[in-house]
């Protein structure tokens, strides 16, 4: 960062955990943009941030790239998206959100591990926990909820399904529907009824 008068001011004061985590939000959308050609001195560019102070973060450019992995796989941001879903709106818009927040969650996913798997970089990936699994379902889950006494399977199963039309086209490589259409063919086919809700 740079003051009046060409004089470099230095960073707020952070923690390291927070320091550590304001690094690796910076450089995920450069990574993905620009792969593992990505330098840590764009990085701390990018940060305002000295690229010592990289450096005593992370020893080294691996230990930041296993850093933003460790970061996109992990569901904390997608749940707290998924339970901010207002539950008064109707089903439908319920869920055409819920498979927007999705669908973003998969494509940052994608384009992290696409970009170090192009560079050669890549490492086996493990695979999501159980219980980060089980959070995400329940969270979906609660999305039925509201309409229990409309739909032809629990919540829970609904859940299941919905998250499998969700996943990542397979090897055919077929355009994937509109999150508006997957959500209307989903839901005409997991209500009693058709009421325009």
């Amino acid at each position: 960062m740079t003051a009046p008068g060409g004089r470099r001011r230095r960073a707020p004061a952070m923690n390291a955990d927070r320091r550590r985590a304001m690094i690796v939000q910076t450089a995920l959308p450069l990574l993905t943009r620009r792969g593992t050609a990505l330098t840590t001195a764009e990085v701390a560019r990018a940060a305002g941030i000295g690229e010592a102070t990289v450096f005593r973060a992370f020893a080294d450019k691996q230990a930041l790239l296993d850093a933003c992995v460790a970061e996109v796989l992990r569901p904390d941001a997608l749940l707290d998206r998924l339970t901010r879903i207002d539950r008064e709106q109707a089903l439908t818009g319920r869920l055409t959100e819920a498979a927007t927040v999705i669908h973003a969650h998969l494509a940052r996913l994608g384009a992290v591990l696409g970009a170090l798997h192009a560079a050669g970089r890549s490492r086996q990936t493990p695979p999501p926990t159980g219980a980060a699994v089980g959070a995400v379902r329940a969270a979906v889950a609660a999305l039925f909820t509201p309409d229990s006494d409309r739909l032809r399977l629990p919540a829970d199963r609904l859940a299941d399904l919905f998250l499998g039309l969700l996943s990542p086209p397979g090897p055919l490589g077929t355009a994937p529907p509109s999150t508006t259409a997957l959500v209307d063919l989903f839901l005409h086919g997991a209500l009693t009824h058709r009421d325009g809700h």
